[in-house]
This record gives structure tokens, sequence and C-alpha cells, in this order.
């Protein structure tokens, strides 16, 4: 966007190398860019960020796929200097207003009030009343972001508790509350037993760790995340016990006002039907009554691995079952074999569930790859991780 008092001051349309004024940078991974980066005058040029991560595209192909936040942000410091900053206007944006798009207003604002837009307020404002998409939100986004800028701590105190990370969205800080949180989750996904075999899993590992290899970690964690997955596997009984535990509901809450019509896509293995061209499972559209029939059927989960357990018959369900027992195997070779020579063979082996993501054909295929992985690290685990250790 180019501003001038008239329209012959504006002689070219884009802005060139070292030419920007201000870098309105609503997207991270955008502003980060070289093109973006060649505009900066450093020193000079001001720079917003908005700091909320937005994923491109990448990570549909990539299931690996991770945002290079902090070597964004390097780079930015390093191309504008003292002249930039950075905000939380996605998450401000959303917990003030309810809507994530309330970033970019919120943004605008926020440059405005530290003097790097060279218009009037009322001029602004009056353009998002006469463009008429969603002006009471944008006007007040407007205004919060001007707060924010000359009154961040006030700003940040206020959305504190909105942008507490809900219990499912907090990252554990010790292997023992990894394990204590996971315990729980168990015990709410079958019962308390099978939350015990769990904990009895992680403690073997824990021990053989610290009596075979003192002074090394990261097997017992290894053991404490994936053997969680493979046990915790998404089934009609857990899907229907997510969807009426009580945090569905909080989170539609919060994202959404009003009378709510819920629709769900479902690939049910007793009435899915298969795309006659890829032979792949086709998704059925079901509506609200199926939060009754969750209900319902959340009531049964006690019907997990029991002979009464209809969806257990599937072959999708008898492989997700099979995996615990042979993680379970693998693991016992593990710990009998550990030494000091094999340990990072050991933790690579302990972390291959990682690698086995996505439902029905998706996850199959990539449990194809992870056991061939998994049987290229047994051999260097059974030669002493002697290749492992040569690559590293």
């Amino acid at each position: 966007v180019k501003l001038a008092a008239s329209p012959a001051d504006v002689t070219a349309i884009r802005v060139g190398a070292g030419a920007a004024d201000l870098i309105l940078g609503c997207d991270l991974v955008v502003s980060g860019s070289k093109k973006v980066l060649a505009g900066i005058r450093k020193g000079e040029t001001g720079v917003v960020v908005n700091t909320a991560e937005v994923y491109p595209g990448d990570f549909t192909r990539n299931a690996d796929f991770s945002l290079p936040s902090e070597r964004i942000k390097r780079a930015l410091r390093s191309a504008a200097g003292d002249r930039l900053r950075f905000v939380d206007a996605g998450g401000i944006a959303t917990a003030l207003l309810g809507n994530s798009i309330a970033a970019n207003m919120f943004m605008l604002g926020y440059a405005y009030q530290q003097g790097m837009v060279p218009l009037e307020a009322a001029s602004l404002k009056r353009a998002i009343e006469l463009n008429g998409e969603a002006v009471r939100m944008n006007l007040a986004a407007f205004d919060w972001g001007r707060r924010a800028a000359a009154e961040p701590e006030a700003v940040a105190k206020f959305v504190a508790p909105a942008l507490k990370p809900t219990e499912d969205r907090m990252l554990s800080v010790s292997l023992d509350e990894m394990i204590a949180r996971r315990a729980a989750f168990l015990t709410a996904y079958q019962n308390a037993a099978y939350a015990e075999k769990y904990r009895a899993l992680v403690a073997r590992a824990l021990e053989a760790e610290k009596r075979l290899t003192p002074g090394m970690s990261g097997l017992a964690e290894a053991v404490a995340r994936y053997a969680f997955k493979l046990m915790a596997y998404k089934d009609e009984y857990e899907v229907a016990r997510l969807y009426t535990d009580g945090s569905f509901a909080k989170q539609v809450a919060a994202a959404f006002d009003g009378n709510l019509r819920f629709e769900f896509h479902l690939a049910p293995p007793l009435l899915g039907r298969r795309d006659a061209h890829t032979g792949e499972a086709k998704k059925t559209s079901f509506g609200p009554w199926m939060m009754t029939a969750f209900k319902l059927l959340a009531r049964l989960k006690g019907l997990r691995g029991t002979a009464f357990d209809i969806f257990g018959y599937s072959a999708e369900r008898k492989r997700e079952c099979a995996l615990i027992g042979e993680y379970e195997a693998l693991l016992g070779e593990v710990l009998d074999r550990l030494s000091p020579d094999n340990h990072a063979a050991a933790v690579a082996l302990a972390s291959i569930p990682e690698k086995i993501r996505g439902y029905g054909h998706v996850k199959e295929r990539h449990l194809k790859a992870a056991k061939l992985e998994e049987a290229n690290l047994l051999a260097q685990f059974r030669a002493g991780g002697a290749a492992l250790k040569a690559a590293e």
C-alpha cells in the first residue's frame, strides 16, 4: 500500500527494496520472507509483526513440518533493529473479540498508535465504516490495538485469563507430570487397571535406564510418550467420549454464539462406504442426533477389548491392539540388552510410534513406513548401535 497526498505522487505500484516505511506483518511466515525483508531500512522502517503462528499449506504434505518461528524472528530483528515490535495480535484479538480475523485491524491500530501510519484515526475509522464488513468488530479491534500499544501491561493483564492454556493444551514440565497426566487420561479412557499397566511399563524403562546407562536419559521419556500414544488409540468409544465429556462443548461455546447445529462426517466401519475407484473409506454425514448416540456409546467403553466389542473385530482395531503387544515385546528386548553403546538406538526404537499418524488408509501407509524403519533400527540396536553412532 502506498499513501500520498495525490495520485500523481504514486509513480510505482510496488514498494521497492529498502523503501518501506512500515511493515505490517499479520503473518509471521510471510513477514520473514526475503521479499519483505528486502523492503526494510534498518532503524527507519517500522515493523510490527503478529507472533501468532499460522501454518502454511506445507504442513498438510509434510507430517514433520514445523514453523521456524525463532529463525524468522532473528531475521526480522537483524533487518529492522530497534524499530521492530512483536505482538500476539491473533491471540489477543480472539480473546477480546472472539475472532482471529480481527487481528488484522488490531495490528493497524497498534501501528497507528506507534506513529507509523500517517493518517488521522477518524479517517481510518471512516474507511472501516464505508467498507461495511463487521464494522463494530473492526472498530473495536482498531481501538484495542491502540490500547495495546499505549498500555501493553494493562491490556496483557486484562486478557491473561483468556490466553491461559486449557489443561489439554498445557505442556508437562517434568517426566513425573507427563506420566501422571497420561495415567489420568488412560483411567478416563478405559479404567485404573489400564492406567496402572502404563505406569508399570514406564517404571520398568526408567529403572533399566538408571541402572544400565547411568547419566543418560531420553529412553524413559520416549516410553512415557509413545506407549501412551499406542494405548490411547482413538476408536469409536474414545471419539464418543471426547465429544461428550464436556471439553468439546466448552471449546464450541468459547468460539461461537447462538443456536448451533452440529453435523458429523464419519466413516464407521460397520456402515462405511468405499470409494469405487480407490477402495478407501468414504465419510457419511450424520446430523445432531449423533450427540445422543455418542453419549450412549461412551458409556460402553468397558466393552473395549472384550468379546462383546463389535468394533474390535475390524482389521484396523485388531492392528491397533496388536501394536501395543508388539511394542511391549520390543521394549522387553530393548531393556534386557540396553547399554551405553546402544542407548541412542534404544531411544529411537521407543519413539517409532511417533511415525504412525492419521486414520484408516493414511495410518496404514505410515505404519508400513514405521515398521520398515523399526526393522532397520532394531538391526542397529542388536549390533550395539554402531551404525547409528556412526551416522551421528
